[in-house]
């Protein structure tokens, strides 16, 4: 295994910038992302793709999903209630969100590629971080807490009571890993996420696929990522 990158400079002179952490989401990155099991629900009623995601954008923070994911209510019969309202006005009234999250628990899977890439960067001296919008579930801790020894910080919008792209989590994370944003790569599969962290000073990368994402992290660092 080539570790000759171990700390990669991005741009040349006194400006040169070290990379030593990588940042990583886990639903859609490290774990299956739940907006297949979305869109598995909505083929069932007949609903347009990305229906369910595009209502929780247009719906705000302040929404039953903005609300879980900052941990003020818990995934429970009150966020399943304001959920389900929530797709009724939207024009599914079809849809059911107490069985959506069972399926969405039921298939999160764990990437074993985007693992073994994690061991090697881990291997090769890189901080690494686990930055998760989540939520609290008392009957089920879920998979993604199964990976907290992989990282040196695991920070999650239900514990901080703040969630991405808001900037303050981001910052919460550099600073449990001791680094300024520039010296860090973050990894996620959703666009406004990634705006967050380029604004801060991030270098990015979004996951349309973990292979993918794994072939560019690669080239970013020169180091072998895939054993």
């Amino acid at each position: 295994m080539n570790y000759a990158g171990r700390f990669f400079e991005i741009g040349k002179g006194t400006g040169a910038l070290t990379i030593t952490a990588v940042i990583f989401d886990l639903g859609g990155v490290v774990i299956a992302s739940p907006m297949q099991t979305f869109a598995a629900h909505e083929r069932e009623q007949g609903l347009e793709h990305n229906f369910i995601n595009r209502m929780i954008v247009a719906n705000g923070s302040e929404s039953a999903w903005g609300r879980l994911e900052r941990g003020e209510i818990a995934m429970d019969a009150e966020f399943f209630a304001l959920f389900d309202a929530e797709l009724a006005t939207a024009g599914a009234p079809g849809l059911c969100s107490q069985q959506i999250f069972a399926d969405v628990a039921a298939t999160a899977g764990v990437n074993d590629n985007m693992v073994a890439a994690i061991g090697l960067l881990r291997d090769a001296g890189y901080k690494l971080a686990a930055l998760t919008n989540n939520w609290v579930d008392a009957k089920d801790p879920g998979v993604a807490h199964s990976l907290q020894s992989l990282f040196d910080a695991f920070v999650e919008s239900a514990v901080e009571g703040v969630r991405k792209p808001d900037p303050r989590i981001y910052q919460i994370v550099c600073e449990r890993l001791e680094i300024e944003p520039g010296a860090a790569i973050f990894l996620d599969d959703i666009g406004q996420n990634l705006k967050s962290a380029r604004a801060l000073g991030m270098t990015t990368i979004k996951v349309v696929e973990p292979l993918q994402a794994i072939v560019e992290l690669e080239q970013i660092l020169g180091l072998e990522l895939q054993s």
